[in-house]
């Protein structure tokens, strides 16, 4: 058996490796489990509910949840069998955001995870003419939800939803996805089953993830990137548990001991910080021994064979330090899959050297989404690269005359079909002979490894005629334990200058340490023994860093950049435009000449 359409995953997975804990989340007192038949069940009971609020094939349904869950998914598979286009919607957008993505696709049926999400939808449903249902998950108090609906279906029910079953195409739309607007209005990217499919297909022949797996999910589901990894999972037959939380992960995780999990680099960002907040009230002894583990971590290159003397010292660190940090995660932790930005080379050295195997991939919305991958077998990976192209899929880069750089273009099975109504973006966004133009900078290590500079938008040239690579630069300044977040700015200015978050929990220990008296960020970022302290990391910043990207000028931020402030998109993408435009006033002072 094969699948060929999204909504046969299941049925495959219960073909070739029926699972008594196909799908888990956590209940009010345990980890509830649904066998792979369940899931069917519950998927059928999903479809037939559908049917009867009045929603048929090519018809748009939006999922409205901050996390996934067995319901997020299943309710997906339901809509897909049935014909219904399903629409996730990021939650934490504004209500204009809302309403235009809910306009623009002609959401009829919207379903939210909570009263808040209900809440959300439901206030705009006078401005949304095409919006009729909005329904919760579960059942609440005075709300209308899918679980009242759902009833064992009859034959005659089944027999019907076996009938739109086999009438919906491999070629046909299967969902419409959002982009992140980092500028400008979101984009409605127009995929198949086929287009995700061939992705799906291409994942599981490089990602080692077995029937006998257990993984662990926690990002939401409106990431294409994550829906994708849970298909993966559906088809190989993994136990897939959804966090609770992202604040509950690592305790779930300690209780789930997963071997897998996806991550954004976000995450792993904030593991090390706690790592570094734990070593820092630690004695000066184990100081020095964590500091030292963490040195050899970082010089790790991810060769099957290393020289005995290092081999020594990486087998010492992990008795002293490593182990301790796999315990934190459960322990049995196989590989780590991070994507949707960049993550620290340093940091993927580290941790895979502490037998944490990081791997990163580079992926778009309209690639549905995975373009290039970093493979687990030795050989397969390099450490600051996006990897190479999966299987079936091509990558160019498409460059100026006696330049490195250029625009990253992709060809394959897996592209979209185009943006939702918008003809004249979908012709833009493509070559005269047919490839996707992604507005990716990037050039080939080793001649297959891709290295990804960032956005076109976020790269420029200097007065020399060398191209500065914003987010490259501003992974180098957050390698520092004191800054926490950094976004270069000197588009059309004379020098370079920075926005830094300080990571405060740090510079708050450390000031502690120096005798300096702490109040609250705010005020802490005028504190001028603490600003000559950051005058010190930028200069030894600078010694690593080009002429060309040498930072001068510096403000300390008080407010990290987060996604409840709107500073990030929902896949954690910085919002440039929207931070430099709040802080107007600190962007002048990085150029007072200009």
């Amino acid at each position: 058996m094969d699948f060929r359409r999204l909504f046969d995953l299941l049925h495959y997975q219960a073909a070739r490796f029926p699972n008594k804990a196909a799908l888990v989340e956590r209940g009010p007192m345990e980890w509830e489990r649904l066998s792979t038949s369940d899931c069917i069940q519950r998927m059928n009971e999903m479809s037939a509910a559908i049917l009867e609020l009045g929603l048929s094939r090519g018809d748009r349904a939006a999922i409205y949840a901050d996390r996934g869950s067995t319901d997020w998914i299943l309710l997906d598979l339901a809509l897909q069998q049935i014909g219904v286009i399903v629409v996730p919607i990021h939650v934490g957008l504004t209500n204009e955001e809302l309403a235009y993505m809910l306009k623009k696709a002609s959401v009829k049926c919207c379903f939210a995870a909570n009263r808040e999400g209900y809440n959300d939808i439901h206030a705009l449903r006078s401005s949304v003419l095409s919006l009729k249902y909005v329904l919760t998950f579960k059942s609440l108090p005075d709300i209308p939800s899918l679980e009242a609906l759902l009833r064992m279906p009859s034959s005659d029910n089944l027999e019907y939803i076996q009938t739109l079953r086999a009438g919906i195409h491999e070629d046909d739309i299967v969902t419409i996805l959002f982009t992140s607007g980092t500028s400008g209005l979101p984009r409605g990217v127009m995929l198949t089953h086929k287009n995700i499919i061939s992705n799906l297909k291409s994942v599981i022949a490089i990602v080692p993830v077995y029937y006998n797996k257990r993984v662990i999910s926690f990002l939401p589901l409106s990431h294409i990137f994550e829906r994708v990894v849970l298909y993966m999972y559906l088809a190989v037959g993994a136990s897939i548990y959804f966090a609770e939380r992202p604040s509950r992960l690592y305790a779930n995780m300690k209780e789930v001991r997963p071997h897998y999990l996806t991550v954004v680099p976000l995450v792993l960002e904030r593991f090390y910080s706690e790592i570094q907040g734990q070593s820092a009230k630690r004695s000066p002894l184990q100081k020095k021994v964590i500091s030292w583990a963490i040195k050899q971590g970082k010089a790790f290159n991810g060769r099957f064979r290393i020289a005995p003397l290092y081999w020594l010292k990486l087998r010492i660190a992990n008795i002293l330090v490593f182990r301790t940090w796999r315990k934190q995660l459960g322990g049995k932790i196989e590989g780590v899959m991070s994507g949707a930005a960049a993550l620290r080379p340093e940091l993927a050295r580290l941790f895979s050297a502490a037998r944490i195997e990081i791997r990163e991939g580079y992926g778009l919305t309209e690639a549905s989404p995975v373009v290039t991958c970093n493979r687990f077998e030795p050989g397969g990976f390099r450490f600051g690269t996006a990897g190479f192209a999966i299987p079936g899929v091509q990558v160019r880069i498409q460059t100026e005359e006696n330049e490195k750089a250029g625009e990253i273009q992709v060809k394959g099975p897996n592209i979209m079909q185009g943006y939702l109504d918008d003809d004249e973006a979908t012709k833009q966004s493509f070559t005269d002979d047919g490839w996707l133009k992604t507005g990716d900078l990037g050039y080939f290590e080793g001649k297959r490894f891709l290295h990804v500079l960032g956005r076109s938008s976020n790269v420029f040239k200097t007065a020399s005629g060398r191209f500065v690579a914003v987010r490259r630069m501003e992974l180098t300044f957050e390698r520092s334990p004191f800054i926490d977040q950094a976004m270069i700015l000197g588009l059309n200015q004379p020098w370079l200058g920075s926005l830094v978050v300080p990571d405060f929990t740090y510079l708050e220990t450390w000031c502690k340490q120096e005798g300096i008296h702490w109040t609250a960020p705010e005020f802490m970022i005028h504190n001028t023994l603490v600003l000559k302290k950051y005058e010190a990391i930028l200069q030894e910043i600078n010694l690593s860093l080009h002429n060309q990207e040498q930072v001068k000028t510096f403000q300390l931020i008080s407010e990290p950049w987060t996604l409840e402030n709107g500073m990030l998109t929902p896949t954690f993408k910085r919002r440039r435009p929207l931070i430099k435009a709040k802080y107007a006033k600190e962007h002048r002072q990085l150029f007072p000449k200009s």
